[in-house]
């Protein structure tokens, strides 16, 4: 975004791939960047469209759970912006696992079978499904990697009280079952995710986006069980393909590692996916919108001055 404050802004934010604009302690504006991180780097090129991708499902998710719980979100006014009301944030990530990948089979495959509290059943394989979904918690870390934690310690230091967890964890299973619902009627698994929450009073809220590729993972239905019968691998929908030419070209996020390269046919490569992804997902077509900063300004002027 251009440096030009919002009316009655008073503080700003600049996260990895996300700005965030606090107006008058009330309103957030968040706009979608296409930066991309992985690796918690931001690397070095913008993906074109990104943004409009992750803030378009963002919101047509939200909107499909407002009767689970309510959300933060007020008004889409451009393409990759959001206005919003601010909460008071827990800091904590509910993460919501329905299969055994990434970090749980990490641990798993090690020897572990207990994973924020949970005890994981035996004799599993990479991929299959929990015989329900498990609710792993991590700590919202301002700087650094999210940590695991248990439901005990969250109440214990105080990140949740015992009351609210019981709704943080009402609403994260109840979210993840309606975002499997969603994904199944496009032909896709809705894997893991994570949900964040706030209060505004004593209401929760459900914040941030939800049931994006940035924050989750989608396998395709379509010979799943064939699959793991072969102990193949899943075909998946998520950003895990650049993780992947990030591992393959050396790169892991450690001290000493450089950032690969990146072509114009890899950027347009990584644009394509993400659109695939939308397309995917949403069940309908992508329709690119260009728009200058100045443009996305003045279109989050007119809604700020409407929700004043």
């Amino acid at each position: 975004m251009n440096s030009k404050p919002f009316p009655h802004q008073i503080n700003e934010y600049h996260g990895k791939v996300r700005d965030v604009y606090y107006i008058d302690n009330e309103l957030l504006v968040m706009i979608a960047s296409d930066r991309i991180s992985a690796f918690d780097v931001i690397l070095p090129r913008p993906i074109p469209f990104k943004g409009q991708v992750l803030n378009q499902i963002a919101a047509y998710m939200l909107q499909k759970t407002t009767d689970i719980c309510p959300n933060w979100l007020l008004d889409t006014p451009a393409p990759n912006a959001a206005i919003g009301k601010k909460c008071t944030p827990f800091k904590i990530e509910m993460v919501v696992r329905g299969n055994l990948v990434g970090h749980a089979w990490r641990t798993y495959n090690a020897g572990g079978r207990q994973l924020c509290g949970v005890t994981l059943p035996e004799g599993m394989v990479e991929n299959d499904f929990f015989p329900t979904p498990i609710i792993t918690p991590s700590t919202k870390a301002s700087e650094g990697h999210d940590e695991d934690i248990s439901k005990d310690e969250i109440i214990k230091q105080g990140l949740a009280s015992a009351k609210d967890w019981a709704v943080l964890e009402k609403y994260a299973l109840a979210l993840f079952e309606r975002g499997k619902e969603i994904a199944a009627k496009q032909g896709l698994i809705l894997v893991d995710t994570k949900y964040e929450f706030g209060k505004i009073g004593d209401t929760i809220y459900l914040m941030d986006e939800i049931h994006t590729p940035d924050s989750s993972r989608y396998f395709y239905a379509e010979g799943f069980e064939e699959r793991q019968i072969k102990k193949g691998k899943q075909k998946q929908l998520s950003k895990e393909f650049v993780r992947e030419w990030l591992i393959e070209n050396n790169f892991m996020g450690k001290e000493g590692q450089t950032v690969p390269a990146m072509s114009d046919e890899w950027i347009d490569t990584i644009s394509k996916r993400y659109i695939e992804l939308y397309e995917k997902v949403i069940g309908a077509p992508f329709k690119p919108e260009p728009m200058t900063d100045d443009a996305t300004y003045d279109l989050i002027c007119n809604a700020l001055k409407k929700l004043a």
